[in-house]
């Protein structure tokens, strides 16, 4: 089994309860990812649906997280012909930790029209990308792996730029498909954009996180875009894309707080 399908296995306890455990393999420092954690919760929901299509998932992260054992707790509380909408809530020592919405489409949803109004990122090749080494403190860093575009990888050297833009190609170190809780996963474990003109700021935590699937992908290699645009009063939005050669694989926005060393 990969290590990914083991650390978001949910046993069912009942009717729409699911014990699971918050794996040590996906922490940023000693908070496990925001990313691992929703396709945690994605999984429970989908899971629980018959519809597998274009989920849209959006996660609020109310408190921290930490491994070790967790509930989650999904409901249904709307279905039609096309849609099925869920709400799952993360539970650690009894206390919520992260409510989640979910909405599941059907496979026969129509797909009439495909048209993009905006171009497939420019990203170097990826034998030009500047690989991410395996930190210790950073346990993802062993399973994923991910190789900046030169423009975007100054950070790790102290060159900065005046935008925040993130881009490169992202995959499993060990191979495995993708599926709703991969693309989950491979939304949110990228390095911040505002990595890339502010430095290695001294956190940025997640307080919601919208990610949109629209299509699964056949390569192992993932072309991702991500871009903070404004920084006020302490808080960012990022804008993210992952491309799958020239097809759209998911959108995402998330917004947090920037924290930097004093």
């Amino acid at each position: 089994m990969h290590v990914f399908d083991n650390d978001i296995h949910l046993i069912e306890l009942r009717p729409k309860k699911y014990k699971g455990t918050i794996s040590q393999n996906w922490l940023v420092g000693e908070i496990p990812n925001g990313g691992y954690l929703i396709a945690l919760l994605g999984n429970a929901m989908a899971m629980h649906s018959d519809k597998k299509t274009t989920p849209i998932v959006t996660a609020n992260y109310i408190s921290r997280c930490k491994p070790g054992d967790c509930e989650i707790h999904v409901e249904c509380f709307a279905q039609s012909a096309q849609f099925n909408r869920y709400q799952a809530i993360l539970y650690q020592e009894g206390k919520e930790k992260i409510r989640c919405w979910g909405t599941f489409a059907n496979e026969k949803i129509e797909c009439d029209i495909d048209k993009y109004e905006t171009p497939v990122p420019q990203v170097a090749e990826l034998q030009e990308c500047v690989a991410i080494p395996e930190v210790p403190n950073f346990t993802l860093s062993s399973y994923v792996d991910i190789r900046l575009d030169p423009y975007s990888a100054g950070w790790m050297q102290g060159k900065l730029r005046d935008e925040s833009i993130q881009k490169g190609w992202i995959s499993f170190r060990q191979e495995r498909e993708y599926d709703i809780p991969a693309l989950l996963l491979m939304s949110d474990v990228i390095p911040p954009a505002v990595f890339v003109s502010l430095g290695l700021v001294a956190w940025v935590p997640t307080i919601e996180l919208t990610i949109n699937i629209r299509n699964m992908p056949q390569s192992k290699w993932l072309r991702f875009y991500t871009r903070t645009r404004f920084i006020t009063c302490g808080m960012l939005e990022t804008d993210g894309e992952m491309w799958d050669d020239n097809r759209l694989v998911s959108i995402s926005r998330q917004i947090a707080q920037v924290r930097i060393q004093k």
